[in-house]
């Protein structure tokens, strides 16, 4: 048996192509205005310990309920309104059920923001695992730490674990926990290192192919 454990954001839907611009032009400029943070230097955290890697590294110059309001008043409009779910997504999960493949979940995101993906997407249900890092008292990603405990929970040791990221901070995490890594290359992140991944995919089409010949 095997599981797949896919990244929401920037995976199961399009939300980087959200985040990764609200970040680089209103989020980040307002947190820490004198420095110039590169969004791939956070990009895969929890935005609440993104508030905490600033403050340390740069000094914020917002609070952190501030900080925190600005993340879930955009969450809300990313999730409900503007993104996509990944091209034959249904299909795919459908194909690694047939399979008896286990799948789940595994993000950053709070759970709140994971629902709201599940029920706009009609994806209640369709996970044997949802799990976000906000469960585990632990560092975020690029720590392996949330990938320790997603292939726990799916019942299999993590090198019989299939990871599907998108982000550098996710790859590196899914890589030291020691499971097999797709990395799914998308525009929103440009010329980042994915070098940890055991494969790298640059479509939705060649990522459900290379998910299944990894499970058959």
């Amino acid at each position: 048996m095997t599981a797949v454990l896919f990244d929401m954001d920037g995976v199961i839907v399009n939300s980087e192509d959200y985040w990764v611009e609200l970040e680089r032009e209103e989020l980040l400029p307002a947190a820490v205005p004198d420095a110039d943070v590169d969004v791939a230097e956070v990009t895969g955290m929890n935005f609440r310990e993104i508030y905490d890697y600033l403050d340390s590294e740069y000094e914020t110059a917002i609070d952190r309920e501030e900080w925190i309001d600005r993340f879930e008043v955009a969450a809300a409009e990313i999730y409900t309104e503007r993104v996509d779910l990944l091209d034959e997504f249904h299909q795919l999960l459908a194909d690694l059920r047939e399979r008896d493949v286990r799948v789940a979940i595994v993000s950053s995101s709070p759970h709140s923001w994971i629902d709201m993906v599940r029920d706009r997407f009609d994806l209640e249900g369709e996970f044997d695992e949802v799990i976000s890092a906000d469960e585990i008292d632990a560092a975020s990603k690029p720590a392996p730490d949330v990938y320790e405990y997603a292939a726990d929970r799916v019942g299999l040791p993590a090198e019989e674990c299939i990871a599907v990221e998108d982000s550098e901070n996710g790859i590196e995490a899914a890589a030291r926990a020691g499971t097999i890594v797709v990395a799914y290359r998308i525009d929103a992140h440009g010329d980042i290192d994915l070098s940890p991944a055991d494969e790298v995919v640059d479509s939705a089409d060649e990522l459900r192919r290379t998910v299944l010949e990894l499970t058959a």
